[in-house]
């Protein structure tokens, strides 16, 4: 198995820590788009969405993809949840590596993020409809820039990465 593998799916799916048993069962080092950026702005991403906008917090995702293009180094990428909303994003992420979108479902995701006031599109209340409404609208965004699909529901997150990692060694770019 050889490649960068670029972990995508909802806030709460399990993409990082997904990423860190990847990295663990790989050796491939681990980046994660929104602690990039945080880094690199030297703010938390939802001190950058207070400060700045959602608008500017996607600019900074893109920039960050491009940025990732850029290395030579196979790597995991564990990137934010909306960073597959642009379309010019989910070209960039098919020229990247392997797309593995971890699908998860939305009483899932609630139970997860349950306490959770550091994600800035689910301020506020009614969390639970929220979810349900942007999980519907990404849904169909995450499938297009997938090349595998992989649902997490029940699985903990070494299971996730051997299910990862046997699926491309079987055939790379099958939906499974």
């Amino acid at each position: 198995m050889a490649g960068t593998i670029i972990l995508i799916g909802f806030m709460g799916a399990g993409k990082t820590s997904v990423g860190r048993a990847l990295e663990r069962r790989t050796g491939l080092p681990l980046l994660d788009t929104d602690q990039l950026i945080e880094e690199q702005a030297g703010m938390t991403i939802s001190d950058i969405f207070a400060k700045k906008g959602e608008e500017e917090f996607r600019r900074a995702e893109t920039e960050m993809l491009k940025k990732l293009a850029g290395r030579e180094a196979e790597n995991i990428v564990s990137t934010g949840g909306g960073l597959p909303l642009k379309e010019e994003n989910r070209r960039a992420l098919k020229r990247l590596g392997t797309v593995v979108y971890l699908r998860v479902r939305p009483g899932t995701v609630c139970r997860r993020l349950a306490g959770d006031n550091t994600r800035p599109l689910l301020a506020g209340d009614g969390g639970k409809e929220r979810v349900q409404e942007l999980m519907t609208a990404r849904d169909p965004l995450y499938r297009e820039a997938a090349d595998l699909i992989i649902d997490t529901d029940g699985l903990t997150p070494s299971a996730i990465a051997e299910k990862i990692q046997q699926k491309m060694v079987e055939n790379s770019n099958i939906i499974v």
